[in-house]
């Protein structure tokens, strides 16, 4: 009768814990310490390049320039993000468009949020941010080498780096995507210059969007 008793506890203590779990993302790259420069090239004769520069152990200082430019344009992390973010070269890509700008693209190494920086090389011109990237850094988001994607929870969006063309595909609703734990609702991803495919839950159910595009003609 003991043993009987202990296995019934037992039983619902498992049960307890896998309904109750909230475990947060496993890690997707080391976050303990960034000791050297993580640095991007691009393959204009320019040579532009991206920096990301640590400081104790962290992602401090992000500078992008090419020769000839006349001055390196830098800024801190940390006042375009809105927390300290652990990043490793690993996990981070880098598209140029020539010497005209290039986007930075990361994944959060804690909890695999994508994030997307452009980083224009005309200093008349402010670099912006997306939080909500969808990298193919992340392995179930298949994004071609030189299309950028991210959403808005109701839509994902995608732009071609050096044609400009840029393609939505709608969810047809708002989905309440965490971006710091976006597997929740967004599965996978597969984008080409031809077509989206989207699997994601939708009210609880999981589902598969596509939409045909065109990102190899460039808009008049």
């Amino acid at each position: 009768m003991r043993l009987l008793l202990l296995l019934l506890v037992g039983l619902l203590g498992l049960t307890i814990t896998q309904c109750g779990s909230n475990q947060s993302p496993a890690p997707l790259c080391d976050t303990t310490c960034l000791k050297d420069t993580i640095r991007f090239a691009g393959d204009h004769s320019t040579l532009p390049v991206v920096l990301i520069a640590p400081s104790d152990c962290r992602p401090d200082t992000l500078l992008w320039t090419y020769q000839g430019m006349g001055v390196n344009r830098k800024i801190g992390l940390n006042t375009i993000l809105s927390q300290p973010i652990p990043i490793q070269g690993s996990h981070a890509r880098c598209l140029f468009d020539g010497n005209k700008k290039a986007w930075l693209l990361f994944n959060d190494c804690a909890t695999g949020r994508g994030y997307q920086i452009k980083l224009p090389y005309d200093k008349r011109e402010s670099l912006s941010v997306r939080s909500s990237g969808i990298n193919s850094i992340d392995p179930k988001f298949n994004i071609d080498p030189q299309l950028i994607a991210y959403t808005d929870r109701g839509n994902i969006y995608v732009e071609h780096v050096s044609k400009g063309t840029t393609a939505m595909m709608t969810f047809r609703e708002e989905v309440p995507i965490d971006y710091d734990r976006i597997h929740d609702h967004i599965d996978s991803v597969s984008v080409t210059p031809k077509k989206i495919w989207v699997r994601l839950k939708i009210q609880g159910e999981w589902k598969t969007l596509e939409k045909e595009i065109d990102l190899e003609t460039i808009d008049k």
